[in-house]
């Protein structure tokens, strides 16, 4: 589940609301008040000053990085695993870092820093959205009795593990059905093959696996992944 800024900021307001309504509670406390107004009573500076610190100060802040389109594109779609109510560098092991297998079409399994941040920093996947709770989901085109159809649906790692799903590179026909006996697909994040009659869904594209900088790489699926890595 990712924590957007929203989120994180929601929570700095709170924070800095606590302090305020402690100030109040402090100032009725002490003075008279009968004659006391609310402008009296009310202090914003505790909410201001939480949300600078939150913009100015938080170890996930950070300037935008606007070298290129393409930077600046990657910037946006990075997702941390540090910071508050994250993990450590030291903490996290081997099995935070590795790719796992609801990362298909989520999270981009290549585009990720060398060194101690691996695997705790990543990219989105090219078609990756967030849901309103906060989930990502990637689209699907909605396959019936092996004829694939322009129907897209979005879906979370939860609600995709029942379905089985056939590559984009799959061979269709003039009409757009399933050509071949056995179709290449995932079902119970496994890659296994299944007949055409049983896919009820599709991925939108071979793209959608990795990311937008990786995308971009020619003949990608022949590259070595540490080399793509560094690109």
């Amino acid at each position: 589940r990712v924590r957007c800024v929203g989120e994180m900021a929601e929570n700095q307001f709170r924070v800095g609301l606590v302090r305020v309504e402690r100030a109040v509670k402090e100032r009725l406390s002490m003075a008279e008040s009968e004659g006391l107004m609310p402008q009296d009573l009310i202090n914003a500076k505790p909410v201001a000053a939480a949300i600078k610190e939150f913009f100015g100060s938080s170890q996930l802040s950070q300037f935008m990085d606007q070298n290129n389109p393409l930077s600046e594109i990657t910037h946006k779609r990075r997702v941390s695993a540090l910071g508050p109510g994250g993990l450590t560098r030291e903490r996290a092991g081997f099995e935070v870092r590795d790719v796992h297998p609801t990362h298909y079409g989520r999270v981009c399994p290549i585009e990720t820093p060398e060194g101690p941040n691996i695997g705790l920093i990543n990219s989105l996947a090219t078609y990756a959205r967030t849901n309103k709770y906060g989930f990502l989901e990637s689209p699907y085109r909605v396959v019936k009795d092996s004829l694939v159809t322009d129907e897209i649906v979005f879906l979370s790692a939860i609600e995709e593990a029942d379905h089985v799903i056939a590559q984009a590179s799959a061979t269709l026909n003039e009409k757009g059905q399933l050509v071949d006996e056995l179709v290449a697909v995932r079902h119970l994040n496994e890659f296994t093959v299944k007949a055409p009659e049983d896919v009820t869904l599709m991925d939108v594209s071979p793209k959608q696996v990795v990311s937008v900088a990786a995308s971009l790489i020619p003949f990608l699926e022949h590259d070595d992944a540490n080399r793509a890595l560094m690109g």
